[in-house]
């Protein structure tokens, strides 16, 4: 299962993405994202999961790859903007851990 430790090479990942927040939005596309802020950010997430399905769905190894990495940045770019670090998701994950699935699922309806 997920540590804080195999989230590691987020946090390095995160901490490039923080840095580059305060760039200038015209040579970097990482401060564009944020300068446009929040429901930009989350659509973008939105269309790169999309993209990575449909590459998925096809069997289209090599793109649902690179996909994969672009889902990763936006996911890592929308924490950023949210204050979330990487250790915070590894604890949920461990916490779910102990229960199934299905058990896990119908309590977040309940909540």
């Amino acid at each position: 299962m997920a540590t804080t430790s195999d989230f590691a090479f987020l946090g390095e990942l995160l901490a490039v993405i923080d840095a580059r927040r305060g760039d200038d939005p015209k040579s970097s596309y990482t401060a564009k994202l944020f300068g446009k802020g929040t429901d930009k950010i989350a659509q973008k997430l939105g269309e790169e999961a999309v993209e990575l399905a449909l590459a998925a769905a096809k069997g289209e190894r090599a793109r649902t790859v690179a996909e994969s990495a672009d889902l990763l940045y936006h996911l890592l770019v929308l924490w950023a903007d949210a204050g979330i670090a990487p250790a915070e998701i590894a604890i949920e994950l461990e916490k779910r851990r102990s229960q199934s699935g299905l058990a896990e699922k119908a309590s977040r309806r309940d909540g």
